[in-house]
């Protein structure tokens, strides 16, 4: 795996880490007790983008080695395309 394919891999892991962390919901201002006034009381009362940021990096940091791992390190089971072999076939004469 050359560079640029493993931070393409990593970008890729984090992003879809990221929009599962942020479907993971904010506590609303009404749970919290203090609604600003003019906003709803579901709106979010502490949005911390950068503290799911730093998660999103911790989980895609672990899913990314263990993906590298099972590439680089070729720790898959079974056969591979490259072991299995094809008979030779014979044209059919026709």
């Amino acid at each position: 795996m050359t560079l640029a394919d493993g931070l393409l891999l990593f970008l890729m892991i984090w992003a879809l880490v990221f929009m599962v962390a942020l479907a993971i919901p904010f506590p609303t201002q009404g749970e919290s007790g203090d609604v600003v006034p003019g906003t709803p009381s579901s709106a979010p009362a502490r949005v911390n983008l950068a503290r799911r940021a730093r998660f999103t990096t911790a989980v895609a940091a672990v899913l990314f080695l263990c993906t590298w791992a099972v590439i680089e390190l070729d720790l898959t089971h079974g056969p591979m395309t490259g072991d299995v072999t094809v008979p030779a076939t014979e044209p059919s004469g026709g």
